[in-house]
């Protein structure tokens, strides 16, 4: 009985420490891919301030839904909500982002642009809304480990009449 015990407490072991040697590893690619890749290779989430006027706490979520042309050229869709100081605010983003280094790298800058559909608590009610938003983006990545990402990002919204800025973390593409 205490033989029996002692193999399967080895066993336990020897199963638990090859667990967890175990790691996620995201789909890699280079800077040089090229060809346009389409689904789901990422995710992100972040929180930040909408600094014009009422300074709204702004939480969101965001998806790498892949390449457009070659792998530095990203399509990401977000979503945001905006509470505290004022009526709840949502936003809709499908952005584009073009990364100026490969993934591999300790630090990715990028820059993008997009449209984002806009609208806040009561939008029924009011003419115009929901509204259309031209957006600009500028950020980078910090690597943090093997599989996330910290980013830090501005986004100008509505021709630059909104200024928002996140924290955040984003699953990371490529080792």
């Amino acid at each position: 009985m205490k033989q029996g015990m002692w193999i399967a407490v080895f066993l336990s072991l020897a199963v638990t420490a090859a667990l967890a040697g175990q790691q996620f590893q995201p789909p890699g690619t280079g800077g040089t891919e090229r060809g346009t890749r389409i689904g789901v290779f990422g995710f992100g989430v972040k929180g930040g301030f909408d600094f014009r006027g009422g300074d709204q706490f702004i939480a969101g979520a965001s998806l790498d839904l892949g390449n457009l042309f070659f792998s530095r050229l990203r399509l990401r869709p977000s979503g945001e909500i905006g509470v505290f100081n004022g009526s709840n605010t949502y936003v809709g983003s499908f952005e584009a982002l073009f990364r100026f280094t490969d993934d591999n790298q300790l630090a990715q800058p990028y820059v993008g642009t997009g449209f984002s559909l806009a609208g806040h608590e009561n939008c029924g009610s009011v003419a115009g809304c929901p509204a259309v938003w031209l957006n600009v983006v500028f950020g980078f990545e910090l690597h943090y480990r093997s599989t996330f990402n910290w980013l830090l990002e501005y986004h100008g919204m509505d021709l630059l009449r909104r200024h928002r800025f996140y924290v955040g973390l984003t699953t990371r593409r490529g080792n």
